[in-house]
């Protein structure tokens, strides 16, 4: 019987693969490589250099040959183009989806992409995974959709003609798609698990801090945060044990020791069986995560996996977030106020776009900006400019930034109840690209479901859960106390060692 195509392959698979010299580096390169080209149509993907990427290829394969590579040496990896990526080194551009930033070509690696890389400068080598290139992502990580990529959307290989989610929709349609085994994503609102839903791969936002956000082009400096997307929680562990750490350069970053996700994956729990491996996890259901208005086709996909955990072992808890609906206005106030702040250097003075004609100074800063930024930054700039001017800072700010104290204390009280938080990512599957007709508020709705954890700086993830209507997947989200990842990896991965959801290949994957 032949094996397996290496694209059938995760980053776990992958990884026992190279080590064992059943195939090498530079093949899996060329192999993702070529997947790549071939499904441009889907628009994951904003940047390849391929002779760099089989060049990495090459020094992978020396490296394992020596014996000194690490479990992911050889690995391919892309990365989210919110990432910087040292263009000496990739001849990749890092662009965050936007004309503003167009061709820029950044002198340093963004601290994750070193560490799943070559390593930072002057200090260990890091993991040795391959660059594909840049993901597609929406502008400056605003959006829910990837529809506001300056350079078109992403498509969705479930079905081409629907969204694959945002703002790291890049990231999950080439997962998906089998175009590279895993990626890194961001989240500020939910811009990891929604699209790991909508495309159903799994993808985890750790806890705030865990990941450092050194070299990534900031949107929201108090909710960014860096995680991978793959296939399982596996992929995922492996990927998170290496991009994760404190790092000095970073003034948010935790300073915590190392930790193997892996490990902590696979740790048993106490009392558990080989049939229970969940025996004493208490997962807690939030009444405001199953509202009337959730998709009937959401709902059922999500009240079975939710059955399943239950036969892992797993007892079923009814908690409130009571202030679940209040997060939208409250993210809506504070990540536009931070971008307002974080957007402002791109003014065309010191690196990016800048307008070729204008009268003065003033002009130039404003012809720029009009130029460079796309409708939906220059809407978010527009409200953090208005919530934080004179006058308006105590009504706005000052009162989001309060009732986000109250969103994290509704989970803390919660946590006293249950171990884990668990309920759909988003109220309804993937919708048709230009569906909204231009209507954010819309796709504002739509992150009622992770926009809480996200303010409250806690750890979630996306796990496949089935299939909602039109043959869309469906994603069921988990969500743990601060720096309790293990918890989400290893309630997911029973999960996925009991179901094939993770499994499933879209059409457009052949």
């Amino acid at each position: 019987m032949s094996a397996p195509p290496l694209h059938d392959w995760g980053v776990a698979e992958l990884s026992r693969a190279l080590r064992e010299r059943r195939i090498g580096a530079f093949e899996a390169a060329g192999h993702f490589l070529a997947r790549v080209a071939a499904h441009a149509p889907l628009g994951a993907f904003l940047a390849v250099d391929a002779e760099r990427t089989l060049a990495e290829a090459r020094a992978a394969d020396e490296r394992l040959a020596r014996g000194d590579g690490g479990p992911l040496t050889g690995v391919p990896v892309a990365h989210k183009d919110i990432f910087v990526t040292d263009f000496a080194r990739t001849g990749l551009a890092s662009t965050a989806g936007s004309r503003m930033l167009a061709g820029y070509r950044s002198p340093f690696d963004a601290t994750v992409v070193a560490r799943l890389g070559p390593g930072e400068p002057g200090g260990p080598p890091g993991a040795g995974m391959v660059t594909l290139g840049k993901l597609n992502c929406d502008e400056f990580a605003m959006g829910s959709a990837n529809e506001n990529s300056a350079f078109g959307p992403a498509r969705n290989p479930w079905d081409t003609s629907r969204v694959p989610g945002g703002s790291s929709g890049g990231s999950a349609a080439a997962v998906a798609a089998r175009l590279v085994p895993g990626a890194t994503g961001t989240d500020t609102g939910g811009s990891i698990r929604q699209p790991a839903a909508f495309c159903g791969i799994t993808g985890i936002k750790p806890t705030y801090g865990v990941c450092s956000r050194y070299g990534l082009i900031a949107f929201a400096s108090s909710l960014d945060q860096a995680g991978p997307m793959a296939r399982s929680a596996e992929d995922c562990a492996l990927l998170l044990s290496a991009m994760s750490g404190f790092d000095a350069r970073d003034s948010t970053s935790a300073e915590r020791p190392p930790q193997d996700f892996h490990a902590l994956m696979q740790h048993p729990r106490e009392g558990a069986t080989a049939a229970r491996p969940l025996q004493g996890l208490r997962i807690g259901l939030p009444r405001e995560f199953f509202p009337a208005a959730l998709s009937a086709d959401v709902a059922s996909a999500v009240r079975a996996a939710l059955a399943e955990l239950e036969a892992l072992g797993a007892t079923l808890v009814d908690v409130s977030l009571p202030r679940t609906e209040l997060s939208i206005p409250v993210y809506y106030i504070i990540a536009p106020a931070e971008a307002s702040s974080n957007l402002s250097r791109f003014d065309g003075v010191k690196f990016g776009h800048r307008a070729a004609q204008h009268a003065d100074l003033l002009d130039m800063y404003k012809r720029t900006r009009a130029e460079g930024f796309g409708a939906e930054v220059k809407r978010r700039i527009m409200i953090g400019t208005y919530v934080l001017s004179h006058g308006y800072y105590d009504a706005y700010y000052l009162q989001a930034q309060k009732l986000r104290r109250m969103i994290a204390d509704d989970f803390r009280q919660c946590f006293e109840s249950c171990d884990v938080i668990a309920g759909p990512v988003a109220p309804t599957v993937a919708w048709s690209i230009g569906e909204q007709g231009g209507d954010p508020l819309q796709a504002y709705l739509a992150d009622v479901f992770t926009l809480p954890a996200s303010l409250a700086g806690l750890p979630g993830m996306s796990v496949p859960a089935g299939f909602g209507a039109h043959g869309m997947p469906v994603g069921l989200q988990l969500v743990g106390r601060h720096f309790d990842e293990g918890t989400l990896l290893h309630a997911a991965h029973a999960l996925q060692q009991a179901t094939d959801w993770h499994r499933r290949v879209p059409g457009g994957a052949t």
